[in-house]
């Protein structure tokens, strides 16, 4: 139980790490990305590790678009440090959609 509790707050400092990263390298501060990188990757470590060991299909597909989703948020950091343009919102675009749509489809129970 105090496993699940710290993995919570470790992806909630994640996200926050990552939106403030995302905003930022809006506005093309040049530690923009390594702080997007900071919270990307505890919160795509999480998402990753958390399993799922039941047998319903619908909750397997979800987790499977949710690591996808999961692995695209830590490429669109590669991209921000990569690439000179804007490529990288396309990237994270894609992983914002897979990951609200699984928030909101997953059961609660799972």
């Amino acid at each position: 139980m105090r496993t699940k509790r710290w993995m919570s707050v470790l992806s909630m400092v994640g996200a926050v790490l990552l939106l403030l990263g995302a905003v930022l390298q809006m506005t093309r501060w040049e530690l923009a990305p390594y702080l997007y990188l900071a919270g990307a990757l505890p919160f795509a470590g999480v998402q990753l590790a958390d399993g799922y060991e039941g047998t319903d299909f619908v909750v397997r597909r979800l987790r499977r678009q949710q690591m996808v989703g999961a692995v695209l948020l830590v490429v669109a950091g590669g991209m921000m440090l990569a690439l000179r343009h804007n490529e990288w919102v396309a990237c994270l675009s894609i992983a914002a959609v897979l990951e609200l749509y699984t928030a909101f489809r997953m059961p609660a129970d799972s």
